[in-house]
This record gives structure tokens, C-alpha cells and sequence, in this order.
């Protein structure tokens, strides 16, 4: 009886009964494969939580070419899943350049990046919340867009920065190099501490001299994906338990995430050669190139 009802609604509709099981099973094979590449998904962002969905097709290529999906129908997935990362954008204010300490000139303002350890830029941001205030200080490579050195501190004091820079150059690999340090002009990095430092190391101080939020570009861009592609704001930790986490985070940026500045290569990737040039483009209603951040 079924059978004979189907066939004449096949018919009512000009079709056949051949059209009618094909079409169900092509619903059901993009069902699957749409099962198959959130899954991919979800695996990847288990380690790059918020990672895009340009880098994502980067990585599961191979895997998606064999499902026949491509970078548009990847979008279409994640769109219909709810999947597609919507950037998020907190501003704290983390620096003071109201002080007594000397600024520096700006060093690196046109400057060609064409090996690692050329120029370090510095920033500290703020990840904790109104009950556990933290501030994370980063140091990172212009170049390979590498997290070379970090510290977590329950305040703005210089000895968070200060160990942070340590860190950066204990990891250093090329000592005979000559380095640049950039950073903003805040207390931190003018401070007698900071600058020691520097000079015992023989790194050439570099700050940026206006409020150009392009001045310290880079800096500011790896923090915001620490920050926001590793949800390190939708927790409420202790100071321990965050140290932890941020340096998970951190190994997982280094090791895992390509660039695109990069030639979609990962930071570590970049940081172990010298010969890819990095992506540059041009601000607006300017004729200086920026450096490339993502």
C-alpha cells in the first residue's frame, strides 16, 4: 500500500520513485559528512578553542579533500552549526606613561623583519577578573610571531615584566645577534629594573611614541589570541591554576596554530628559519607598510 501511494505522488510530481531514494540518500550523506567535519572541529578546538575558520580549513585540508569539502562548504558547516567565531574585544587599560623614568626612541618605525631575534616586542595584558585581578606580560618575537617569554602576576609591578624578559632570554639562540626590544613607553619597561637589565643583556631598547594603536601591533595581537582563542576570560582561577593554563595555551600557540602572516606555518615553525618573508600591508591613508599580525 505504501509502495503504491509512493508511486503515485512520484507521479503527481513528475518524478520517479529512483529520483525520490536518491535524493533521500544525498540528504542523508551530507548529514554524515557535515557529522564527520564538526567532529574534525571539535577535535582541533579541544587544544585552539575560538581557532578560525580559515586556519581550520588549513589544517583539516587533507582530511576535508577526502570528504569533498571545500573552504566554502567548511563555512556553510560551521555557519549551520553555530561554529563560526564572532571576535570579542575588551579593552583594560594597562599602561602608565606618566612617570619620571626616560622614554626611548621608536627603533623599529619602517624596519625590514627578516630573521628571528631581530626584534622582540613587549606588552602586558590583563586576564583576571574584579575579584582576582592577574596581568600577563608576554614577550614575542616580531618575526616568527613566537611567545619567547611570559609571567603571569597578580599585579603591575616591574617584576612581572622583568621575569618574563628573563624568561625570553634564557630561551635566546642566536646570542650573537644584534636584538631590539620594543614596547610601549609604560612604567614597567622605563623603570631602573627593566632597563638594567636590557643593557646587561645588550638589547637595544625600542618604545613606540605616539597612542597609534599600530605602534605596537604585534604585541597587542598575540595577546588578544591568548587571551580571547583561548577563553583565558571565561575562567575564574586561582593565580596557580591560571599560571598552569597559560602555559598550556601558550605551548599550544607555539606548537599548533599556523599564521597567516606566516605562510601559515606555526611559531616555532617560523622561529627555526629565516628564509620565508613575512606578510606586510598598508594602513590606511598612509604609505608605511605594517607588519602583517594574524
Amino acid at each position: 500500500m505504501y509502495e503504491e501511494s509512493l508511486t503515485a505522488t512520484c507521479r503527481l510530481f513528475g518524478a520517479s520513485r529512483q529520483v525520490y531514494y536518491r535524493a533521500i540518500c544525498s540528504v542523508k550523506k551530507r548529514k554524515q559528512i557535515a557529522q564527520q567535519v564538526v567532529g574534525m572541529v571539535e577535535q582541533v578546538r579541544m587544544e585552539l578553542p575560538r581557532l578560525g575558520g580559515r586556519k581550520l580549513y588549513y589544517l583539516l585540508q587533507p582530511k576535508l579533500s577526502g570528504l569533498s569539502v571545500g573552504r566554502d562548504k567548511l563555512f556553510s558547516i560551521l555557519k549551520a552549526n553555530h561554529m563560526l567565531i564572532e571576535p570579542k574585544r575588551r579593552y583594560h587599560i594597562t599602561t602608565d606613561s606618566h612617570h619620571r623614568f626616560r622614554k626611548h626612541k621608536n627603533l623599529i618605525d619602517g624596519i625590514k623583519l627578516t630573521r628571528p631575534e631581530q626584534v622582540w616586542v613587549a606588552d602586558i595584558t590583563y586576564v583576571g577578573n574584579r575579584e582576582s585581578p592577574m596581568y600577563l606580560a608576554m614577550i614575542t618575537d616580531a618575526y616568527s610571531k613566537k611567545i619567547v617569554g611570559h609571567n603571569l602576576s597578580d599585579s603591575l609591578e616591574t617584576k612581572g615584566a622583568a621575569r618574563a624578559l628573563k624568561m625570553a632570554i634564557g630561551n635566546k639562540q642566536h646570542s650573537t645577534q644584534q636584538l631590539i626590544h620594543h614596547s610601549d613607553r609604560g612604567l614597567q619597561y622605563c623603570s631602573d629594573q627593566y632597563q638594567r637589565i636590557l643593557k646587561n643583556y645588550h638589547l637595544k631598547c625600542s618604545m613606540t611614541e605616539t597612542y597609534d594603536p599600530y605602534a605596537n601591533a604585534i604585541a597587542e595581537r598575540v595577546n588578544g589570541i591568548i587571551k580571547h582563542e583561548f577563553l583565558l576570560n571565561e575562567y575564574n582561577l586561582d593565580l596557580k591554576t591560571m599560571r598552569e593554563l597559560i602555559a598550556e595555551s601558550i605551548y599550544s600557540y607555539n606548537e599548533k596554530r599556523p599564521h597567516l602572516s606566516c605562510s601559515m606555518l606555526t611559531p616555532n615553525q617560523m622561529h627555526k628559519q629565516n628564509e620565508i618573508k613575512i606578510k606586510t600591508y598598508k594602513k590606511k591613508s598612509s604609505s608605511k607598510n605594517i607588519l602583517a599580525t594574524a
